[in-house]
């Protein structure tokens, strides 16, 4: 079966409907093909004929072109069909249509699965180093570990990316190191932002990763931006992907954005994790509607809804939403339906908004981990002791990694004040040199040992 985009399922209704406003005679819908008579279904918009309950025109408002009619009708979320959700897998990790299945190596499939046991365990471990006081925050990717991965192995490591809080697993695919990763979380002297941010707020140039910020959906116009500057490139072959939760896109960034990139062409994907919740808040009681995919062909993007706990889905859809963002200069919308397993962070806790029944459900019948390994069992290359051979591996490595991040110095003490300008202004310098004296007149009072020196 093709892979349809969500627009493309929603014209097909709207040429079904305008079948039936039209008046088509029969022999004429006989004749023609179904491709034919989209055309020509399109082609009668542009006809100054009578539609058939208004006696009037097709309208050619500058804001919008449409039959009138005379009979008033509202409507609403149930006046069109839902976007369905493309999947490869089912949740025996059996292909449902072969001419579906990516045509992935045997070591690019292992390496995905590797990644996504690696960050279970780097999760399972620094949530319990927050909970013992080794650091101050954390939050974890159960359940949208297929997100994670299946998105990253479908892009090119040129392309950039803009994440949010929760997609750590991109950073480990593209090569982002657990040393790295551990380092910011523990904010010690080899943490790449230099003590600065909270944990989770991962970045790297290397790597083509804007740094993660916590105010919701601040990075989505950032990357439309950029991606109408590889616009501006020709034969750029780049595109920027902005990952997002369904809360963020609740926010007025995230309609901005959405619209610009629209309305300037941009090569940018839009993925939003629909994990059914923001924060305490269910999607039910977030918006009315047919979730965040609804709104692209709204406002002009080509959109996808996903399975988010098949991987090979989620490589699948946004592999063909590079290739066309990239050949086209035209931005599209993926929502990646997927279930929040674990609390929202570690300020959280979800037993006080949902049932443990509901929680139990999604991990035993809808783990991306699961569906994933049985699919590598099914085609002989993934077993029980493989398994619990990485599953040691990936753990010890954090285990030791963390404990090697504890022993480290922190940043010095001027890292607050450096590499914020270019050239440090005069009233910085002052305020550096105030801090200066400060400390050798009461070193006892601060803990400089624990820090880097000059």
């Amino acid at each position: 079966m093709a892979l349809k985009t969500g627009a493309s399922f929603v014209k097909l209704n709207a040429f079904r409907r305008a079948a039936r406003a039209i008046d088509v005679k029969s022999s004429d819908v006989r004749k023609r093909s179904i491709t034919n008579i989209v055309k020509w279904l399109l082609s009668t918009r542009t006809r100054p004929e009578t539609a058939q309950n208004g006696g009037g025109k097709i309208a050619k408002f500058p804001g919008a072109r449409a039959p009138y009619v005379s009979e008033m009708k509202f409507f609403n979320e149930t006046s069109y069909e839902p976007i369905p959700i493309y999947r490869v897998m089912d949740n025996n990790g059996q292909i449902i249509d072969k001419n579906e299945e990516p045509n992935l190596d045997k070591a690019t499939l292992i390496n995905m699965y590797k990644t996504m046991v690696q960050l279970s365990h780097m999760d399972k471990i620094l949530y319990e180093s927050q909970r013992q006081g080794r650091i101050s925050f954390y939050m974890t990717n159960y359940g949208e570990e297929g997100i994670h991965i299946g998105s990253a192995s479908a892009l090119s490591p040129k392309d950039l990316v803009f994440s949010q809080y929760r997609e750590v697993g991109v950073f480990l695919y593209r090569g982002m190191t657990v040393t790295e990763l551990v380092n910011q979380c523990y904010g010690n002297c080899e943490d790449p932002g230099k003590g600065r941010q909270m944990p989770v707020h991962y970045g790297s140039k290397h790597h083509n990763m804007v740094t993660i910020s916590s105010p919701l959906g601040t990075q989505m116009p950032q990357a439309v931006g950029a991606a109408y500057a590889y616009k501006r490139v020709p034969n750029n072959d780049r595109c920027v992907i902005c990952y997002f939760g369904d809360g963020a896109a609740s926010e007025g960034d995230a309609h901005a954005a959405f619209n610009f990139a629209a309305t300037l062409d941009c090569p940018v994907i839009m993925l939003c994790r629909n994990n059914g919740y923001a924060i305490s808040t269910p999607t039910s009681e977030q918006y009315r509607g047919d979730g965040i995919a609804s709104r692209g062909p709204a406002l002009g993007l080509h959109t996808l809804r996903v399975d988010g706990t098949d991987t090979l889905a989620v490589h699948n859809a946004v592999k063909r939403a590079r290739d066309f963002t990239v050949a086209n200069n035209k931005p599209v919308l993926i929502e990646a339906m997927a279930y929040r397993v674990g609390h929202h962070s570690t300020s959280d806790d979800s037993s006080a908004y949902r049932s443990v029944e509901e929680i139990q459900k999604w991990t035993k019948d809808e783990s991306p981990l699961q569906k994933f390994k049985l699919y590598l069992e099914h085609k002989g290359y993934w077993d029980a002791e493989t398994e619990k051979a990485w599953s040691k591996e990936a753990r010890d490595t954090v285990v030791r990694t963390m404990q090697e991040a504890e022993k480290k110095k922190k940043p010095n003490w001027k890292e607050m004040l450096e590499d914020v300008y270019y050239e440090m202004p005069p009233r910085l310098q002052k305020q550096m040199k105030q801090m200066e004296e400060h400390l050798k007149k009461y070193p006892e009072h601060y803990p400089l040992n624990q820090h880097e020196s000059d």
